[in-house]
């Protein structure tokens, strides 16, 4: 199956670092803010947006159990549970995700989030828009637009143990 599409390590590092210094910015005095990559495209996103904004607390949040489509999808065997690391009621809180598309995502993991509690604020922060939205979700910080058609995929790869190895690629879905 041919690549349609390919971005490399360059343009990646690049928009997580447009991404953490937007977030920066916007949250220089914000006391209590969370970054909880949602599992498991957006653990790794969020551990380097975490890694280079020094007030945040990393977090996970598994939304199996809140997926609209959990009937036709079964949990993977593999999945990193919700781990929030302090009380998020009245504090900031960012969802972090590689690729926004339809926002059933985005949906199921405010859903877990407010299992967990009742943030002042949620802000939704993603590497990739590809655009598609069948919900309406708008990041508040987006490292790379996408326009792509509903038969293509997007798949990130981000290597935890070397961002020399991370890439993007789109290509078709059949």
């Amino acid at each position: 199956m041919p690549d349609t599409r390919r971005i490399d390590e360059r343009d990646i590092n690049s928009a997580i670092e447009r991404v953490a210094q937007n977030i920066l910015e916007r949250h220089a005095r914000t006391d209590r803010l969370f970054i909880l990559g949602i599992a498991n495209g957006g653990i790794e996103f969020a551990r380097r947006l975490t890694a280079r904004i020094p007030q945040a607390s990393l977090g996970t949040l598994d939304i199996s159990f809140h997926r609209d489509d959990i009937g036709q999808n079964p949990i993977p065997k593999e999945f990193m549970p919700t781990q929030i690391d302090g009380d998020i009621d009245g504090a900031t809180v960012v969802l972090a995700d590689d690729v926004l598309f339809s926002g059933r995502t985005v949906k199921a993991a405010l859903d877990e989030l407010f299992d967990h509690g009742r943030p002042s604020k949620v802000e939704l922060a993603v590497l990739v828009d590809r655009g598609g939205r069948k919900l309406p979700f708008v990041p508040d910080y987006c490292g790379l637009s996408i326009q792509t058609a509903d038969t293509e995929k997007v798949i990130v790869k981000l290597d935890a143990k070397s961002a020399a190895q991370d890439e993007i690629i789109v290509r078709s879905a059949s």
